[in-house]
């Protein structure tokens, strides 16, 4: 067998590794995947901001509308400082029975979440559906007001919710524009512990004193009502509306008062 020339084996090996340079020149670094994409991280750049997060709301504490569920009605109450959620809690919650259960696992996980997202975008709880879709609802109704309260502020107006900020007189989102002097009664509104039926006293105006001509009586009611009846009248003269406050432990209380407290508005002008 003929033995392999020295010299065409040096041609063969430079040729190999001339084809080999080439090769290596032509690739395109830019290409290959970086480190960052591969860990599935987002540039800064392309980076989102939280949802919300460029909406501005005023500083305060505001409540949202009571929403109803299935198993009861679930409201929301916000507090605001520096233009961001601080604090969230639910002021009424489905109770009795096995929603107590599911609430006191449920409404403190939705209050973190609320807080963490700064907006309503939050996942619903395992387990206590209705409560999370009515504290959805109520939150997003909050933040809402809260929104066009810091719109009115901007623009130098009363606030739209009285208890997210009030200019002097303390006209609330639902302070009527006009009433008439006098005094007038709400429709007794019934609820489950008894009738809550509203009296106020419009001078000037504007409402210079309320108070509850009916409230629930009887058992644990009678404390109930004597804690809550007078903060309620305060709560009304002081935002000059019926956005007030439902008082922490007198849920139907307040919601009765409420309701009566409107149609007094209405019967005088508002």
């Amino acid at each position: 067998m003929r033995k392999s020339h020295p010299v065409r084996r040096a041609v063969l090996a430079t040729a190999a590794t001339v084809s080999g340079i080439v090769l290596l020149l032509t690739l395109k670094p830019g290409s290959d995947q970086g480190p960052a994409d591969a860990a599935g991280v987002v540039p800064p750049a392309a980076a989102q901001s939280p949802q919300g997060g460029a909406q501005v709301i005023a500083n305060g504490t505001v409540t949202g509308d009571a929403a109803d569920t299935q198993y009861g009605a679930v409201q929301v109450r916000l507090t605001v400082s520096g233009g961001k959620i601080t604090k969230a809690e639910a002021v009424q919650s489905p109770k009795g029975g096995q929603s107590d259960q599911i609430n006191a696992a449920a409404v403190p996980r939705l209050n973190q979440a609320a807080v963490a997202a700064q907006s309503s975008e939050i996942d619903a709880v395992s387990g206590a559906t209705y409560t999370s879709a009515g504290y959805k609802k109520s939150l997003q109704s909050a933040l809402d007001k809260a929104k066009a309260a810091q719109a009115a502020e901007s623009g130098g107006g009363s606030t739209g919710d009285g208890s997210a900020g009030s200019g002097p007189g303390g006209g609330g989102g639902s302070a009527p524009a006009s009433l008439e002097d006098g005094t007038v009664t709400g429709d007794a509104v019934r609820t489950d512990y008894g009738a809550v039926q509203v009296r106020i006293t419009v001078e000037g105006g504007k409402i210079t004193r309320a108070e509850a001509v009916q409230a629930p009586k009887g058992g644990q009611s009678d404390r109930v009502t004597n804690q809550s009846v007078p903060r309620l009248n305060q709560a009304v003269v002081k935002t000059g509306g019926a956005d007030v406050d439902a008082v922490s432990g007198a849920t139907y209380t307040s919601a009765g008062y409420k309701k009566s407290l409107q149609s007094a508005l209405d019967k005088a002008g508002g």
